[in-house]
C-alpha cells in the first residue's frame, strides 16, 4: 500500500503563492461561465490519466455535490463507449484527454470537434481549466496525497 509523502495541505502550507496561483488558474474557466458539471467530467478525466488518486476522488467529490449524474461519473473513464455523454462533453473529454498526454500534440480531428463546440473564448478557458489540473495532478501524484473520504465534502476552493 502506497502511503502520502505529503498532503494537500502540506502543499499550502510549503508554497502558499504557488498553491494561490494554481488555484486561481482553476477558477478562471467556471467564472468565465463553463459549465462547472462538464469542468468537472474533464478534471477527473485528466486526474485518472495522470493516476492522482486524491485528484479523481475530490473531483467525484465535487461533481456528486453539482448534480452530476452517477452513470456519467462511473463511465467517464470510457466516455466514448458510453451514450450519456454529451457531443460538448465528448468535444471536452477529448480535448482534455490530448492536451494530457500530448504525444504529438492536438490532432486537426480533436481540434475541428472542441472548436464545433466551443467559442475562442470558452476553448481557452477549457485550456486554462485542463492546464491547472494537470498542475494539480502532478503535485498530488508525486506526493501521494490522501483522497479524501466520502463523508469529507470537497473544499470549493481547490482547483
Amino acid at each position: 500500500m502506497s502511503h502520502a509523502r505529503k498532503e494537500y495541505t502540506d502543499f499550502e502550507r510549503l508554497a502558499p503563492d504557488v498553491f494561490a496561483a494554481v488555484r486561481a488558474l482553476g477558477q478562471f474557466a467556471a467564472k468565465a461561465g463553463l459549465d462547472k458539471q462538464l469542468l468537472e467530467l474533464v478534471k477527473i478525466r485528466a486526474s485518472q490519466i495522470n493516476g492522482c488518486a486524491f485528484c479523481v476522488q475530490y473531483h467525484i467529490l465535487q461533481s456528486e455535490s453539482l448534480g452530476v449524474p452517477v452513470d456519467k461519473l462511473d463511465l467517464v473513464v470510457v466516455w466514448r463507449e458510453a451514450p450519456q455523454f454529451s457531443a460538448r462533453e465528448r468535444a471536452a473529454l477529448a480535448w482534455a484527454e490530448a492536451l494530457t498526454t500530448m504525444p504529438n500534440g492536438v490532432s486537426d480531428e480533436v481540434y475541428t470537434q472542441a472548436t464545433a463546440e466551443f467559442s475562442e473564448q470558452e476553448l481557452t478557458y477549457l485550456t486554462s481549466a485542463i492546464a491547472s489540473i494537470n498542475v494539480w495532478n502532478r503535485f498530488g501524484a508525486a506526493y501521494r496525497w490522501t483522497p479524501p473520504l466520502r463523508r469529507q465534502r470537497a473544499d470549493a476552493s481547490a482547483s
